[in-house]
């Protein structure tokens, strides 16, 4: 007999006193989830015929673990009986706890079997699931922050493509990508059904913002991409579907009780008092495709405090301004909200952007010249080259809309130097996308160290042809040719260096707030003995950024 469980639970947001316990179930139901001797409930709602609950479970004791169990309709569905796992936890925050997070981007959802890890390599995800099961608690992360791309839309896995090819088959590569709600389910599904990250999901708190894939490739890159994609016949119902599903599988999580609370979607859910269950689709669909056309209509990003750490989550895709000559990372509404949360007077702040707010910087100097190129600086036929180049070659992270660089860079400094309160020992931004990782940090004189510390991919390695390729452009080939084109467009307000260059390994990455500094690792999946199912976790690197009051100056 099939559960009445399909997915989850998934926990997610979690502070000092509450948590949100996410479910899908296979049929209109009463969800319950039971643990410190109380008991939660919530009726399911409905998109698009699917169904779906977050249980919001408050009143627990800060700094506490509490095993927990769900009910469906009055029978345990979690933990699984016979579970090699240990049972799931929720555990809330100690202000006084250090903080440790763990984060990452880009991956895909293939078998973990020889074939696929020739193709896409190990999971790093699931060696991390599988190390932490036999850790004791007291290590685990305080949540695991995915940056973009949990599901790959335009670049199904097999498993999704036969479903695909099941379902209305697949004559060209265009027929492969995601078309509608129903197939986002199963991708969703097929991301996090492994029992291991099931488990690992259901005991760890963890945010999401999405970045291209989980739409299409280069989402929102320019005003021409935007045309260009709208031509598809289908790519309404992509561009709905995919920010639908995003809505009900990733962002509803993301929020606190007041800002759930605050959501005119979620408010809807509340004050259905039935009888039956609310069918949701029509209005999320209709809230979605309207933030779609207009960007300040809803918020993506969302901000967390740890103690002493601040965490800002940014939505650097669906919040841009495409319009040449006005183009920017971040509309007006969203810059603003930015800015009133980049403050001081707390140990660390770090800033989760999708895409790398710091590129090594010859890149970076080549994407703010194209930017200027592509705007018109020079002339309308050069700004179609520049608009070409631009598209062919991927150039759409920060340092391709200069004027929100710059605005936010200016942020940075004012919060580095001490002017918008007791400046952080770190100013760390936290990145993906790129499939490999680094580190950079500004080398201009402030009280605080600023980073950027990448992490991609978690599962979607670049092909060896192209290792070479972006090694040579992030150091040798683009230093020189930056270095030439920085000299026709405005300075950066600091400069920077890499800390650590390139490398490419399929890797999570984990940071800890320690007494001797903000600690940073990245891990990878290895094969052992041949049990492709169950990979081992390795160290890749690992660094310690002492404070500037601890480390001899440069």
């Amino acid at each position: 007999m099939d559960s009445p469980l399909i997915l989850g639970p998934m926990l997610r947001y979690v502070d000092e006193t509450t948590a949100s316990v996410w479910v899908e179930t296979r049929s209109t139901a009463c969800v319950r989830v039971n643990a410190a001797g109380n008991s939660w409930e919530a009726g399911t709602f409905a998109v698009n015929g699917h169904h779906y609950a977050l249980v919001e479970v408050d009143r627990l004791d800060p700094g506490s673990s509490s095993p927990y169990t769900v009910e469906i309709d009055g029978h345990r569905v979690w933990p699984e009986e016979g579970s090699p796992f240990p049972p799931p936890t929720i555990r809330t925050l100690d202000p006084e706890r250090p903080f440790r997070l763990s984060y990452g981007s880009c991956r895909t959802s293939e078998a973990n079997d020889l074939a696929a890890h020739k193709t896409h390599g190990v999971d790093s995800l699931l060696a991390f699931a599988l190390d932490l099961a036999v850790r004791e608690e007291e290590v685990r992360p305080d949540l695991i922050a995915f940056l973009g791309d949990q599901v790959y839309a335009d670049i199904p896995s097999y498993e999704m493509r036969e479903l695909i090819r099941e379902d209305r088959g697949i004559n060209t590569k265009l027929d492969a990508e995601l078309r509608n709600y129903e197939e986002y389910t199963q991708i969703y599904r097929l991301a996090w059904s492994n029992s291991a990250i099931r488990w690992l999901l259901s005991t760890l708190p963890s945010a999401m913002i999405f970045d291209d894939h989980d739409i299409r490739d280069d989402w929102n890159s320019s005003l021409l991409w935007k045309k260009k994609v709208a031509t598809l016949p289908w790519w309404r119902d992509r561009i709905v579907s995919g920010l639908a599903s995003y809505w009900v599988y990733q962002h509803l999580g993301n929020l606190s009780p007041d800002e759930r609370a605050a959501d005119e979607v979620w408010q809807t859910i509340q004050q259905h008092q039935g009888p039956g269950e609310l069918e949701l689709g029509p209005m999320v669909e209709a809230v979605v495709e309207e933030a779609d056309r207009d960007p300040e209509r809803y918020r993506w990003s969302f901000c967390r405090d740890f103690g002493d750490t601040r965490l800002i989550v940014l939505d650097s895709r669906a919040a841009r301004v495409l319009e040449p000559g006005k183009r920017s990372m971040l509309d007006p509404k969203e810059l603003q909200w930015l800015d009133e949360r980049m403050q001081g007077d707390r140990r660390h702040l770090l800033v989760a952007t999708s895409l790398p707010f710091l590129l090594p910087r010859g890149l970076h100097h080549i994407e703010d010249w194209n930017a200027v190129l592509a705007d018109g600086r020079w002339g309308e036929r050069l700004a179609t080259l520049g608009e070409w180049i631009r598209q062919s070659i991927d150039l759409e992270h920060w340092a391709a809309f200069p004027e929100s660089f710059r605005a936010v860079a200016e942020m940075t400094t004012e919060v580095a130097e001490g002017r918008r309160g007791a400046a952080p020992e770190t100013v760390t931004f936290l990145s993906g996308d790129v499939h490999f990782s680094y580190i950079e940090e500004v080398d201009h004189p402030m009280q605080s160290r600023v980073l950027q510390a990448v992490c991609s991919p978690i599962r979607n390695p670049l092909r060896p042809a192209l290792r070479w390729v972006a090694a040579l452009l992030s150091t040798r080939v683009a230093g020189p040719l930056g270095g030439v084109l920085a000299r026709f467009v405005p300075r950066p307000p600091f400069h920077w260096s890499t800390l650590k260059s390139p490398w490419f390994d399929n890797n999570l990455a984990s940071l800890e707030v320690a007494e001797e500094g903000l600690k940073l690792r990245w891990d990878t999946g290895v094969v052992s003995e041949g049990n492709h199912g169950a990979p081992t976790l390795r160290e890749v690197t690992s660094i310690t950024i002492a404070p500037h009051s601890a480390r001899a100056p440069r």
